[in-house]
């Protein structure tokens, strides 16, 4: 068994911080209310990876997951299996940003959703910039997309300036009348620059392993990840041994 976690894009695409903004600070709290009413699940994950120089056939796993934090993966042979952000809950995500504040973004076809942005805090992540010119110089904001009705984040977006760099996209069902659980998450990112390209490039060489990288000499990288998710089990008592 070789378990792999590609956290390289999907980290930043859920960074976000706790707002002092009342407003901000109330949709942050219903929407973490809503993912601490599931105590712990297992799931099938189905992923699909369409992404320039990198070869992984649709790959199974299966995620056990105990609130707060604890995440056991099986899966069988190679694989990547990305963090998508399900794995911790809103509040947690919310703490590398600074700035936040409400949008007056609306959308007439979704009147229950609202947009909150916000500044991320680059040094808070835990990643090897290429240079001191680019940790300078990479400042991104996210926006982060919530339903009030159902009290989920639909979408999250990270940009430069107006240049989009991700995006994620979450689609998700109800169980038992009460549980709001992703059924699919689809990401997509652009890489326009080359030194970021280059960076990326590396650190993904590294987390596989195996001598591979992306397709070189390129300034422009567009990928998709799609993550399907089944056969959920939900507040059933998993045994903390489990996760040994």
């Amino acid at each position: 068994m070789n378990k792999k976690i590609l956290t390289i894009t999907l980290i930043l695409i859920f960074s976000f911080s706790i707002p002092n903004n009342s407003d901000t600070h109330y949709y942050i709290e219903k929407t973490n209310k809503q993912f601490n009413l599931v105590k712990d699940y297992k799931v099938d994950m189905v992923i699909k990876l369409d992404i320039p120089g990198f070869r992984m056939p649709r790959k199974k796993y299966k995620v056990y997951y105990m609130n707060p934090n604890m995440i056991k993966v099986e899966s069988k042979g190679f694989g990547i299996l990305p963090k998508t952000g399900i794995f911790t809950s809103p509040s947690d995500n919310f703490d590398n940003l600074k700035n936040i504040s409400l949008s007056s973004y609306s959308d007439p076809l979704n009147i229950n959703d609202i947009l909150i942005v916000g500044e991320l805090i680059v040094d808070s992540l835990k990643l090897d910039m290429p240079n001191e010119y680019s940790r300078l110089t990479f400042k991104p904001t996210v926006e982060v997309r919530i339903d009030t009705l159902n009290w989920v984040i639909k979408n999250v977006t990270t940009k430069l300036d107006t240049l989009k760099l991700f995006q994620i996209n979450n689609t998700y069902l109800a169980y038992d009348n009460q549980f709001y659980m992703p059924s699919e998450s689809v990401v997509k990112y652009y890489v326009k620059d080359e030194k970021l390209f280059n960076w990326i490039n590396k650190d993904a060489g590294s987390i596989i392993n195996d001598g591979s990288a992306m397709a070189t000499n390129t300034s422009i990288v567009e990928g998709t990840i799609k993550v399907n998710y089944e056969n959920y089990i939900i507040n059933k008592g998993l045994d903390k041994k489990l996760f040994d």
